[in-house]
């Protein structure tokens, strides 16, 4: 034996307390349930905080994890040759998602605004859904269409999206999909 010592790296993480923690933050998070702290997310998973503080940093960082987890869509980008018809399967989809979950969104959106690491949480989602529909726009302009404000269109999709979120305007159902869609295609090709 050498006498060397393996230096000590912590406690490992551990996945399935990880994946507890994420449901029941998420859980806390659907029912809407007021004054969500680590203590109470950690108490619904069985865990203990410090296990929390493993793999986040704070309270708001596991709640939009939590959320954004739960919200995202697993559905392919669609590809179906026609920007209408891409646009209209990518919102359909994102809408029926996002109505399942319009309570865990909103309270999602609400740590963002009091968290720091929550609110990159929730910009890293939102960008890579940006991205998502930014890839239909591009095809479409790949096989010939004009596409006359590529942000702006992007804008105005998510833009009725969250609005319908947050201040509850109108459904968030497949026919306003379906709608936004259209009008969608018939703007951003001018």
């Amino acid at each position: 034996m050498t006498g060397a010592r393996r230096p000590h790296t912590g406690r490992r993480r551990n996945e399935a307390a990880r994946e507890a923690i994420l449901a029941a933050a998420a859980g806390l998070l659907a029912h809407g349930e007021v004054g969500i702290s680590v203590d109470t997310i950690a108490a619904a998973a069985g865990v203990g905080k410090q296990t929390i503080y493993r793999w986040w940093p704070s309270k708001g960082a596991v709640l939009l994890e939590a959320a954004v987890a739960q919200a995202e869509i697993q559905a392919p980008v669609p590809d179906t040759g026609s920007l209408g018809q891409d646009l209209d399967v990518f919102l359909v989809a994102t809408f029926r998602t996002v109505a399942a979950n319009k309570s865990l969104l909103r309270n999602a959106m609400a740590e963002a605004l009091r968290d720091d690491a929550a609110a990159k949480v929730l910009k890293e989602f939102a960008v890579s859904r940006r991205a998502a529909l930014a890839e239909i726009l591009e095809r479409a302009q790949q096989r010939g269409v004009a596409i006359e404000d590529r942000d702006l269109t992007l804008d105005q999709a998510f833009g009725v999206l969250w609005y319908r979120i947050l201040f509850e305007h109108d459904e968030l159902d497949e026919q306003a999909a379906e709608r936004l869609a259209a009008a969608l295609a018939r703007s951003a090709a001018g």
